[in-house]
């Protein structure tokens, strides 16, 4: 039976990494359970965070991409999405942010960056702001809805944002206060967040994460 026990589970753990991913699931600083999917391998991780009508499967074209760059990549699904599920602090998204920073640091990963998608974007600035020094490396905000203290979000970082999208006089300001190191790219069109992706400019956008993440 053991056998039997231990061969089921060696077979479900080779069929996942098969797939070129597995899940993973890890506790937030305030209880809350994060899922996420895990790609790839090496010493530069990256976390990727979806926006509100996405899912961690969302990034799966992407995080791929990434792997084979040689970045850890990990996507997670928020609290109340799939199998998450909140903490004390309730609807605290960056929470599930800096726990999956967190999870990438002490699983060899010696540098960490977020990309954020609209919600997913402000979870992340807002874990840029909440981390401590040094732990977050590079952060792309994608769409991302204004954090109130923008001039505190650390690490060096990268908005982007369709010309057309509402929330493009708003994220200019926030690159504005932002401290630098930081950059600003404004593609065409008015596709908001990750469905840019799924319009003519997704591979200028897909380039632009690339090459600021550094994989190749």
């Amino acid at each position: 039976m053991r056998f039997l026990l231990l061969a089921f589970i060696l077979g479900t753990v080779a069929s996942l990494w098969a797939e070129g991913f597995r899940e993973v699931s890890f506790l937030a600083s305030d209880g809350g359970r994060v899922t996420a999917n895990l790609y790839g391998s090496g010493e530069r991780g990256v976390v990727l965070a979806h926006g509100a009508v996405f899912n961690k499967e969302s990034w799966d074209p992407l995080a791929r991409t990434l792997a084979g760059d040689g970045l850890q990549v990990l996507a997670i699904d928020f609290r109340g999405y799939g199998d998450s599920k909140a903490g004390s602090e309730g609807r605290a998204l960056y929470l599930d942010v800096l726990a999956a920073v967190r999870y990438l640091k002490q699983h060899g990963a010696r540098s960490v960056s977020v990309l954020g998608g609209s919600m997913g974007g402000r979870a992340a600035a807002m874990a840029a702001i909440e981390s401590k020094p040094g732990e977050l490396d590079r952060l792309i905000l994608l769409a991302a809805p204004p954090v109130s203290d923008p001039g505190k979000i650390k690490g060096n970082k990268l908005f982007v944002i369709s010309a057309g999208d509402g929330l493009a006089a708003g994220v200019k300001k926030q690159y504005a206060a932002a401290p630098e190191p930081k950059r600003l790219v404004v593609l065409e069109g008015s596709a908001h967040a990750q469905h840019i992706f799924k319009t003519p400019h997704g591979a200028e956008l897909e380039r632009l994460i690339r090459d600021f993440l550094g994989g190749r």
